[in-house]
C-alpha cells in the first residue's frame, strides 16, 4: 500500500514491542522498531499483569493468557497477600488483594515471547537516537551511526531517560524530568526450593505473591518460571534522595537500612540471606516523573516509562504499558491518513495521561503505607488494610472498553473540526 501511515518507534522494551504488535494489525500502518542496545532484552526482574492488563493484552495478542503460560512460563495467582512484616505486629494479616491478581513471569521471558510474534525485519538493534527534528508532514530521526529515518510519526518508548521525551518537551524537559522517588530496592531470583527452605513453607502453600510491610522498608516474594523459581525483593527508604541509580548492596549494607523491628518479623532473616546469596548484588533506586504537562507533540508521542514512570509499589507499570498499546493502536486503526496522526496523539495524551498520573501519585502514597510511613495507619493491620484498599481501587476499576470509546469519540471531535 503506498499510502501506509510510516511509524517509527524507539524503543525495543515492553512497551515498545507491544505496541508494535498492536499497530501492525492494521493493514495500513507500516511500522520499524528501533533499540539502542546491542540486542533486544529485558533486565530480568518478575513482573505482573493484572486481569486488567491482561483483557488489554487479549485484545492485542488473542489468547494472551495460553501464550504467556505456555511460552514465558507465566504462573497463575491467586490474590496478593500482605502482611506485617516488622514490629511487635509481624505476622499480622492486613488483607488479600482482589480474587485474582492476573500472572506473574519473569521480564525477559515476557518480552522474547512478544518478539516472537513480530516480523524480525522491522527490529533494528544498536540504533541510539541522537536528535528527533519535526517538519511539514513528517519526523526524522537521526542516530549515533550515522544514519537517519523518515517517519508520518513517532513514538518514544526508550524508558525513564527517554531522548523522545525530551523532544516532546522542549524547553520544559529539564523541569520534568525524572527523579527519585524516595526508595531503593534490590532483588534476586532463585530457585523455589530455596525459597520455600529460606522463607518457610507457609508462604508456599498457594501460589501468590506476598508482600511484607514494615518499618522504613518491604519485602516482597513471588513465583515465577513455571513456579520454579521465586523473584525476592527488599525495598528500603532512601532519605537522601540520593541519584546514585545503582549501588552495591552488602550484608552491612542491609543491615543499616533496615530498622531492628524487622528481626522481630519471621521473614527478614531469610529475605536478606535469599538476597546476599548472588555474585555482585546490587540496589536500584527508584525513579519517577512526579509531572509530565503532555505525551504528545504533533506527530511525536511518548508512551510507557517514557511518559510516566512511576515507583513499583502498586505493581502497574507494564499493565499501563499494556493499556498504551491498547488505546494507541484503536486509536491510529481508526484514522485513513498521516494527516490524522496530531488527532490521534493528541487524544492519547487527553486520555492516558490523568489515568497514568494517577498510578504515579498512588503509588507513592503506597510506597509510604508499605513502609510504615503514613502518620494515620502506621504499621496497623486494620488501618492499612483500608487505606491500600482506597490506593488500589483505582487501578483495576477501570472499564476497558468504556477507556477506549471514550478515546475514539474524543479524536472524533477533533477530526471533524
Amino acid at each position: 500500500m503506498a499510502d501506509r501511515i510510516r511509524i517509527g518507534i524507539i524503543g525495543g522494551g515492553i512497551a515498545g514491542i507491544t505496541t508494535a504488535i498492536s499497530l501492525l494489525k492494521h493493514p495500513h500502518v507500516d511500522v520499524q522498531v528501533y533499540e539502542g542496545a546491542s540486542h533486544f532484552h529485558e533486565r530480568g526482574a518478575g513482573v505482573g499483569l493484572s486481569p486488567l492488563a491482561l483483557e488489554a493484552l487479549d485484545d492485542i495478542v488473542p489468547s494472551a493468557i495460553e501464550l504467556l503460560k505456555s511460552q514465558a512460563g507465566a504462573v497463575e495467582l491467586d490474590a496478593a497477600r500482605l502482611v506485617i512484616g516488622s514490629g511487635p505486629e509481624a505476622g499480622a494479616l492486613v488483607s488479600d488483594l482482589g480474587v485474582s491478581a492476573g500472572l506473574t513471569m519473569n521480564r525477559a521471558s515476557l518480552l522474547q515471547t512478544l518478539l516472537s510474534l513480530l516480523p524480525q525485519d522491522i527490529l533494528h538493534a544498536q540504533k541510539r537516537v541522537k536528535s528527533v527534528q519535526q517538519m511539514e508532514g513528517g519526523v526524522t530521526v537521526a542516530f549515533e551511526d550515522g544514519t537517519d529515518a523518515q517517519f508520518d510519526a513517532l513514538i518514544g518508548a526508550d524508558g525513564i531517560f527517554s531522548a523522545v521525551r525530551n523532544h516532546v518537551m522542549g524547553k520544559e524537559a529539564e523541569k520534568h524530568a525524572a527523579s527519585p522517588a524516595g526508595w531503593w530496592d534490590t532483588r534476586h531470583l532463585v530457585p523455589f526450593e530455596k525459597a520455600r527452605a529460606a522463607l518457610g513453607d507457609e508462604s508456599f502453600k498457594v501460589d501468590r505473591q506476598f508482600a511484607w510491610l514494615g518499618e522504613g522498608a518491604a519485602m516482597l516474594h513471588g513465583i515465577v518460571e513455571n513456579r520454579t523459581m521465586v523473584q525476592c525483593i527488599i525495598a528500603v527508604i532512601d532519605k537522601n534522595f540520593s541519584a546514585d541509580r545503582k549501588r552495591p548492596v552488602t550484608k552491612q549494607v542491609l543491615e543499616d537500612a533496615l530498622p531492628k523491628s524487622w528481626y522481630q518479623g519471621s521473614v527478614a532473616k531469610g529475605m536478606v540471606e535469599l538476597i546476599l546469596d548472588q555474585e555482585d548484588p546490587m540496589g536500584y533506586a527508584e525513579w519517577e516523573h512526579k509531572s509530565t504537562p503532555t505525551y504528545a507533540n504533533n506527530r511525536v508521542c511518548i508512551i510507557g516509562d517514557a511518559a510516566h514512570a512511576t515507583s513499583p509499589w502498586q505493581g502497574a507499570g507494564a499493565g499501563m504499558v499494556i493499556e498504551d498499546a491498547f488505546i494507541l493502536g484503536h486509536l491510529i486503526g481508526n484514522i485513513s491518513s498521516a494527516e490524522d496522526i496530531n488527532a490521534a496523539f493528541s487524544t492519547f495524551d487527553a486520555v492516558r495521561r490523568p489515568r497514568c498520573q494517577r498510578v504515579i501519585d498512588a503509588g507513592r502514597e503506597t510506597g509510604r503505607l508499605f513502609c510504615g510511613q503514613d502518620e494515620v495507619a502506621g504499621l496497623n493491620p486494620a488501618k492499612l488494610g483500608e487505606a491500600l484498599g482506597r490506593t488500589f481501587a483505582h487501578v483495576g476499576g477501570l472499564e476497558l472498553k468504556t477507556h477506549k470509546e471514550e478515546a475514539l469519540a474524543g479524536m472524533r471531535i477533533l477530526l471533524s473540526n
